[in-house]
């Protein structure tokens, strides 16, 4: 699985799958939904690892205040707050789980633990896990039954609107300039809330990607999750000029 793994996989050095679609990706319907998200927001992102350092490192760039939380606690993110500079901040995972946007970064395993770390109500979560049974080496698959990987993520945060977005990349692709010559990195999303995915669909936008609706978190998430066709698979969208 390409999440926190750290490496791309040999022959990929940017991307070697295009997607060559004439006239997708700035629909209009995509240029009017940006806004709410898109302006400087406060957001939270719940693990440190590559993963969670990458969608960080975007974030602030792009003006926004991130509250960086894990499991250990605040001081053992310092280094990594003091990199990612003065917009980021190393907070309590309860501290992280507050704004109403918030990335989802930890390992699979330990999404119940979150049940209870807020009122995740109406909150917005992009769930970027994949189903490790464990992870430091990432092995083994987490049995949810029928379930997609981000459907059991959603009855685990009562309330939450999840979009499932970034699991299916390396996070050296996401942390990498998503503009290229050859078109821009493709970011797959999916979710069963269309206010929420126009909210995060926004912000892959002015992160500089190009963000490809796939429908539910039914649909969209079998595509997206742990083996399906589009796991650890990386495109390029050209946009019609």
């Amino acid at each position: 699985m390409p999440h926190s793994a750290g490496t791309i996989p040999a022959g990929s050095g940017r991307s070697r799958s295009h997607s060559r679609c004439r006239g997708a990706g700035t629909t209009p319907d995509t240029r009017s939904r940006m806004g709410s998200m898109a302006a400087q927001s406060t957001i939270g992102i719940l693990g440190a690892g590559e993963i969670g350092r990458a969608v960080a490192g975007k974030a602030v760039r792009h003006g926004h205040e991130v509250l960086l939380g894990n499991s250990r606690g605040p001081e053992t993110l310092k280094a990594v707050v003091e990199q990612l500079g003065p917009k980021a901040h190393a907070v309590t995972a309860e501290e992280a789980a507050q704004p109403e946007l918030v990335f989802l970064a930890v390992p699979f395993s330990a999404v119940p633990d979150l049940t209870g770390l807020t009122d995740w109500s109406g909150k917005i979560v992009v769930d970027t896990t994949n189903q490790f049974a464990a992870a430091n080496p990432w092995r083994g698959r987490y049995d949810v039954g029928d379930l997609t990987g981000s459907e059991w993520v959603a009855q685990r945060l009562p309330g939450a609107r999840i979009v499932k977005a970034f699991n299916s990349l390396f996070a050296a692709f996401i942390a990498a300039e998503p503009q290229h010559e050859e078109g821009r990195q493709v970011v797959f999303y999916a979710g069963d809330d269309a206010d929420a995915k126009a909210a995060v669909a926004a912000l892959l936008d002015q992160f500089g990607f190009a963000a490809l609706d796939l429908g539910g978190l039914r649909e969209g998430g079998r595509l997206m999750q742990l083996d399906g066709p589009l796991s650890a698979r990386h495109f390029l969208l050209q946009d019609a000029g």
